[in-house]
Parts: C-alpha cells; structure tokens; sequence
C-alpha cells in the first residue's frame, strides 16, 4: 500500500437510539445509527406475523363465499 493515501482506520464506538453501544471498526471518529441488533424486530423476535394469502381470500372471507 502507498503511504499517506489511506484513511486511519481504527476502533469506534457505534451509538444506537435505544441506548445500546458497541464497538466495530471505521474510518469515521462516531457513528450513530437508529436501529441495531438489540432493537431490530428480528433479532429480538418482536417480528409481526404478515397474513398470508391474496385478493380472493380477502374476498371470499369478508363476503362468506367459498
């Protein structure tokens, strides 16, 4: 690699918004993010259940028709 051409890289700590920290390494000096591991619905299996199924289910199931 040549010298003087690349940026530091070194050990930072991330913030998220719900308070949880953690290192990583970058090139920046800070970095804050809005979601993390410790929040993300699938990580911390909060994930909601998306209904299965299309057009004519919805329909046959809001008119009774089979």
């Amino acid at each position: 690699m040549k010298e003087k051409i690349h940026p530091k890289y070194e050990e930072v700590e991330v913030h998220c918004v719900c308070g949880n920290t953690f290192k990583t390494g970058s090139t920046k000096k800070e970095i804050r993010v809005e979601i993390c591991s410790a929040c993300h619905p699938y990580f911390t299996g909060a994930q909601r259940q998306v209904e299965v199924g299309g057009r004519a289910e919805k329909f046959r199931k809001k008119y009774g028709l089979k």
